[in-house]
């Protein structure tokens, strides 16, 4: 179960990042080159959040 506090919140911030880095790339506000620099960025944070995610000693 969530304790509710805002590390918990983050993943879905982290989502929208993600989706907004793509939409303003193809919206062209972004270049190529940033959102292929991006991108992985943020996977890979979504990657060690989830290892993680277990290690919640709040919950």
């Amino acid at each position: 179960m969530k304790c509710g506090r805002s590390h918990h919140s983050f993943l879905g911030v982290l989502v929208v990042l993600f989706a907004l880095t793509f939409l303003l790339g193809t919206f062209d506000v972004l270049t190529a080159r940033t959102v292929s620099v991006v991108w992985p960025v943020l996977v890979g944070i979504y990657g060690v959040l989830k290892m993680r995610e277990n290690r919640c000693s709040c919950c």
